[in-house]
């Protein structure tokens, strides 16, 4: 099964890549089930588009993109050379396309609300009774087991995770370019086949030739603009805080056995930490609308509230805060929100973003990460930022953004609560 080709080569034109190469019938079919189709229906960006209006493109657009990348990597770059078995390529063309397969609706936010974990969910579907177990037997029963390793970074042969899960990964260099193309920001571009045509297999790792640092040096930067100008952008994780919130707000109600007008019936077992596998894929971000939509009718005046406030782009304003040396204020201000009438816990929010743009591996940390290391001239392999005096200079520094979150037309009513409201005003540096 695994050497099967279609008769005729399929292509999915691709804004990014140009065209999306499909030969092998294994990959046709996985593209075909259910749960890989579902990806159309979950946005790669979560609540972006609010701040970037061309950001609709979806998971399965960003899939297929890693996928063509790995195809391009194996069977341009890597085929023939000494050091890759071409044993291992359907096994890198499948965890490409299904690296994603287990994101759910706004996919972080829905993850921090519910404590899921993306990635346990595509194993589970790569493994269990899902349309895409059956066609990935099809090359071996113990296949979907190495499919899964792959994505779980477990997988024995780390040369072939690290094509998927790495700094420098065909992940990362397709996300970055999408995004980049799909909100319109030029920060995301890089000379990704410059970098192709520099990567080598070697042993357990895929390593970079050292003639083409530069093409690496500018797509870390590329990817450190790319966070702080797209990904953490404050009035997308605005959107973001107020998603969040309504999902608490939902959860808390069926706790308290409110009476829904518009029962919560795809969220019960989400509620009940009993979801199931079934369940999860019936989510969609098609479906989290349809209940925010309805939500807005509903008697709890939080719920609608914060629900007309998604639905309409009434988003919170924010200003900065330093957690260091601004907590009395925020107590200060938690105090007075009360005071005024408006629940600090949905209405006052801390949100902080934080990124690490390269970091080498230090052994004994928690979060291992697989440096990038540069092949030399005479063979000798060396770490990216013992080469590169650009990467050197923001290698292991985190840096950290805090907002803090609120109804600014809450506040500026001042027909009710007007001491208090004038108070906050006041504290937040917005008093006129």
């Amino acid at each position: 099964m695994a050497n099967t080709k279609l008769s005729e080569e399929k292509v999915f034109k691709d804004p990014v890549h140009r065209y999306i190469h499909v030969r092998d019938k294994l990959i046709w079919d996985l593209i075909g089930t259910k749960e890989f189709q579902r990806l159309r229906r979950i946005r790669q960006l979560g609540t972006t588009f609010f701040t970037f209006h061309g950001a609709e493109h979806s998971r399965f657009n960003h899939s297929l993109g890693v996928y063509e990348i790995v195809r391009r990597i194996v069977d341009d770059v890597f085929k023939g050379r000494p050091q890759w078995n071409d044993e291992e390529r359907m096994l890198c063309l499948c965890a490409a396309l299904l690296h994603d397969l287990g994101h759910g609706p706004f996919s972080h936010s829905f993850e921090k609300v519910f404590h899921l974990d993306h990635e346990d969910y595509t194993q589970a579907i790569i493994l269990g009774d899902t349309e895409v177990h059956a066609v990935l037997c099809e090359n071996g029963k113990d296949f979907p087991k190495k499919v899964a390793e792959v994505i779980a970074k477990t997988y024995e042969n780390k040369q072939v995770v690290s094509l998927i899960s790495s700094q420098i990964d065909a992940d990362r260099m397709d996300y970055l370019q999408r995004d980049a193309y799909y909100t319109g920001v030029s920060y995301g571009h890089f000379d990704m086949e410059r970098i192709l045509r520099v990567m080598r297999p070697r042993e357990d790792q895929v390593v970079i030739k050292s003639s083409g640092m530069h093409a690496v040096e500018d797509y870390i930067m590329s990817r450190y603009q790319m966070y702080w100008q797209v990904y953490f952008h404050p009035v997308t994780r605005s959107a973001e805080v107020i998603l969040t919130k309504i999902l608490h707000r939902a959860k808390q109600l069926h706790q308290e056995f409110y009476s829904f007008k518009h029962e919560p019936l795809h969220f019960y077992s989400l509620f009940e930490d009993e979801m199931t596998l079934a369940d999860y894929l019936k989510l969609d971000e098609s479906v989290i609308l349809y209940y925010f939509q309805a939500w807005q009718d509903e008697d709890d005046a939080i719920l609608s509230d914060l629900c007309t406030r998604f639905m309409d782009r009434k988003l919170f304003k924010y200003v900065e805060f330093n957690p260091n040396v601004q907590m009395m204020t925020l107590m200060e201000l938690t105090a007075l929100f009360k005071k005024a009438g408006i629940d600090p816990e949905y209405y006052l929010v801390v949100d902080s973003s934080s990124d690490l743009p390269y970091d080498f591996y230090r052994p004994g940390e928690e979060e291992e990460r697989l440096p990038i290391h540069l092949q030399m001239s005479n063979g000798d392999i060396r770490e990216l930022s013992r080469e590169s005096e650009i990467v050197d200079a923001i290698s292991g520094k985190r840096r950290t953004d805090h907002k803090l979150y609120f109804p600014l037309d809450l506040l500026e009513d001042l027909s009710t609560k007007r001491t208090a409201k004038k108070k906050i005003l006041e504290l937040l540096g917005l008093a006129n």
